[in-house]
C-alpha cells in the first residue's frame, strides 16, 4: 500500500521548488492533490507531469494572504474530493537575506510577516473545521527554516516569521491534538531552489550557506520533500508540536 493511500492534501507554494517536490512525491505515494500558488503556468507544468504518471490532482490559483482565497480553496477540496486530510502550509518568501534592521522597511517586514506566518494561521484557520470530520485525524505541516531555530544578521523579517511559524506550530499541536489533528514543523538549511537561485546576491549567499554547512553542500528539494511525507503519513502518527530540522548539520554545530 502507498504511504497517502487515499489521502487528500492541499499543498501551497505547488508551482515550483519545495512545493512541487512535495506534490509529485505525495502524488507517487497515492494521495490526491489540490495544489495552490500565485503562478498559474507553474501549477499546469506540475499538474501536467502528476497526472501523465497517472496522479490526481488539481490546482487554483491562490493568494495564502487571503482570506477568501483560503475559502476557494477549502471549498473546490471539499467539492473535488469530499475531505482534508493534510495541509502542507509551503508557501512563502525571503525577503531581502543581507538587509539589516536600519534597512528594512516597515512595509517589507510586515510583508514577510503576512505570507510566511499570517498565511499559515488563515490557511489552519479554513482547513480546520473539516479536519475535525475525520474519523482517522489529520496532518498538518508548516514549512519554517533553521532561521526560525537560531538568529541569522541581516534577516530579520525572515527569521522573525520562521521563528513565528515554529511556536505557532506548538500552540496549534496544543490546541487540536485532541481532534487527531497533528501539526508539524518542518526546518530546511539551504535548498537548491527557484526562489534561492533568483536571490538578488544568489551566488554569495550560497557561498556563505554551504560554507558554514558540515556537509558542505546544498540540499535538493527533494531531501526536503521525503520528511514533509513523513510528517503527512500515519507512520508520524505519535508526532505532533515537533520540529523535523533537514539542513546538513549547519544546527549540529
Amino acid at each position: 500500500m502507498k504511504r497517502l493511500e487515499d489521502k487528500i492534501a492541499i499543498i501551497t507554494g505547488g508551482a515550483g521548488g519545495l512545493g512541487a517536490a512535495e506534490a509529485l512525491l505525495f502524488a507517487k505515494e497515492g494521495a490526491k492533490l489540490l495544489i495552490t500558488d500565485i503562478q498559474e503556468e507553474g501549477l499546469k507544468n506540475v499538474k501536467n507531469e502528476i497526472t501523465a504518471n497517472g496522479g490526481i490532482v488539481d490546482y487554483i490559483v491562490h493568494d495564502v494572504t487571503s482570506e477568501q482565497d483560503w475559502d476557494k480553496v477549502v471549498n473546490k477540496a471539499i467539492e473535488l474530493y469530499g475531505a482534508i486530510h493534510i495541509l502542507v502550509n509551503n508557501a512563502g518568501i525571503t525577503g531581502n537575506l543581507m538587509s539589516s534592521i536600519e534597512e528594512t522597511s516597515v512595509e517589507e517586514f510586515k510583508k514577510v510577516l503576512d505570507i510566511n506566518i499570517l498565511s499559515q494561521f488563515i490557511g489552519i484557520k479554513a482547513v480546520v473545521p473539516h479536519m475535525k470530520k475525520n474519523e482517522d485525524g489529520a496532518s498538518i505541516i508548516n514549512i519554517s527554516s533553521i532561521a526560525g531555530i537560531v538568529g541569522s544578521a541581516k534577516a530579520t523579517a525572515y527569521t522573525a516569521s520562521k521563528g513565528a511559524v515554529r511556536s505557532f506550530t506548538k500552540g496549534a499541536a496544543a490546541e487540536l491534538v485532541n481532534h487527531k489533528i497533528r501539526v508539524n514543523s518542518v526546518h530546511p538549511g539551504y535548498v537548491a531552489t527557484p526562489m534561492t537561485k533568483n536571490l538578488p546576491n544568489a551566488e554569495e549567499f550560497k557561498k556563505m550557506a554551504i560554507g558554514i554547512t558540515p556537509m558542505r553542500r546544498e540540499a535538493v528539494p527533494e531531501e526536503i520533500a521525503f520528511g514533509v511525507l513523513y510528517l503527512a503519513s500515519d507512520e508520524s502518527s505519535y508526532t505532533t508540536g515537533s520540529e523535523m530540522v533537514i539542513d546538513g548539520g549547519n544546527t549540529a554545530v
